[in-house]
């Protein structure tokens, strides 16, 4: 299959990618799309051999259920089965946005989206042109990440041709996500509602809208997973990852040997303490603020595996609440 790529950067030309990306969504396949978290893989979520083509081109386990996408409220509402005041609190406050509301889900979602569970997660997303797309179907659309199930998310274009060309029938370049991580997963079935997947919408912007937010995921709860996200390795690059803290460049380089790392094979992606780029097989600034942080981490990985490099180090993030998600990613990445 060959995989063509459309563009969006005038009017003409989005519109056009609206109207082919529907009919092919309506024919039951699916489609590379942006979105203002990462690029995602798009299918009709009312349908369920559409929802199993998705798993099938990314290698998915149908144990890791997919999030389901909206543009209005009475979309989200006619996805679930309750829509408790939280629910319509959160909404207004960060729809749309990078913010996923766990709920029990409606019979018109298959167990097929929620991996066989009672629940489905919510989202209607920022961008314009997976706005326009939900519209145009007037069905919501299931939309993991555009990639082979467990790998580095996409944030561009290329990146989803890298991993899934030749697989798919089109991609839709909307250029670079600008939030660039996943968005924060909540659940509301449970008292507090619980955190399931940090993201860029915190706890304590949540709490300030519900009251009392938990964090720490839903590690050890029984029953079909409610969020996708919650695998021990996940969001990897090729290379090993290795979060490392240091305190000069002789103790970062002391660390790269007792790991077995080859310093010329060796990518750094730092923020505070930036090592000289001599020696390495490539040194990177990533921003010193949270958002810019998140916006810029998953190309700097991609990138780092088009150059080959057998090894990344990030260096650590501080230990915030507006860090979570970007520390999550690098554990999962490094798992």
């Amino acid at each position: 299959m060959e995989t063509e790529l459309w563009p969006t950067h005038t009017p003409e030309l989005f519109a056009r990618a609206v109207e082919r990306a529907a009919a092919l969504l309506r024919a039951g396949e699916v489609v590379a799309v942006p979105t203002e978290t990462v690029y995602g893989l798009a299918a009709l979520a009312t349908r369920p051999e559409a929802v199993r083509r998705l798993f099938e081109v990314k290698g998915r386990p149908s144990a890791n259920p997919v999030i389901v996408h909206v543009a209005d409220l009475a979309l989200a509402r006619a996805c679930v089965s309750a829509w408790p005041p939280a629910a319509e609190a959160l909404a207004r406050a960060f729809w749309p946005g990078p913010l996923t509301l766990v709920l029990p889900r409606a019979p018109a979602i298959p167990p097929e989206v929620t991996a066989g569970g009672p629940t489905v997660g919510i989202r209607w997303p920022r961008h314009p042109f997976i706005q326009a797309l939900i519209q145009a179907c007037g069905e919501p659309l299931a939309a993991p990440s555009a990639n082979v199930s467990t790998a580095l998310s996409p944030t561009e274009a290329a990146h989803v041709l890298k991993s899934l060309g030749g697989r798919i029938p089109a991609v839709v370049d909307g250029g670079p996500c600008p939030v660039g991580i996943e968005s924060t997963v909540l659940d509301l079935t449970t008292q507090p509602p619980r955190i399931l997947r940090p993201g860029m919408v915190h706890a304590g912007a949540l709490a300030a809208v519900v009251g009392e937010v938990q964090t720490g995921g839903a590690a050890g709860a029984a029953g079909p997973l409610r969020s996708p996200g919650l695998l021990a390795k996940h969001y990897a690059p090729r290379a090993r990852l290795r979060v490392l803290a240091w305190r000069d460049e002789a103790d970062l380089r002391q660390q790269v040997a007792a790991l077995g790392e080859e310093p010329g094979r060796t990518f750094v992606l730092a923020h505070g303490c930036l090592p000289a780029p001599g020696g390495w097989g490539g040194v990177s600034v990533i921003p010193q603020e949270a958002e810019a942080f998140a916006r810029a981490l998953y190309a700097e990985l991609h990138r780092c595996d088009e150059h080959g490099a057998a090894a990344i180090v990030v260096e650590a993030v501080p230990e915030t609440p507006e860090w979570a998600a970007v520390a999550d990613r690098l554990r999962r990445a490094a798992g």
